[in-house]
């Protein structure tokens, strides 16, 4: 677990400089992960400057904050808009269309 925690923390750091790669669904699951296996990491990311809020408001009341809302909503958006100029298809386009939608119908259900 404390491995798995490790590595979603490293895509999660990715995810803050990619785009169309989210960063608070990765370091929700790092924090989970080392709340089975490190108290000394949970507790680190838990007060992490930048993204302990994040993850106390999701423990405490399972929200998602408005600006991470509009950074989904743009980020998502972006990578479809990189895809469809990518022209890979129909087929591959409705997968892609699916999904996005309903990670952005999950994360605009949220509360603030």
């Amino acid at each position: 677990m404390l491995a798995l925690g490790g590595f979603f923390v490293a895509v999660g750091a990715v995810g803050v400089v990619l785009p169309v790669l989210p960063t608070t669904p990765f370091l929700i699951l790092a924090a989970a992960c080392f709340a089975r296996s490190s108290p000394r990491f949970e507790r680190w990311l838990l007060d992490h400057r930048i993204f302990g809020p994040l993850l106390r408001d999701w423990r405490a009341r399972g929200a998602i904050p408005v600006r991470a809302k509009v950074a989904a909503v743009a980020g998502s958006g972006a990578g479809f808009l990189m895809m469809l100029a990518a022209r890979p298809g129909p087929v591959p386009m409705a997968c892609a269309g699916a999904l996005i939608l309903g990670g952005l119908a999950y994360v605009l259900t949220r509360p603030s």
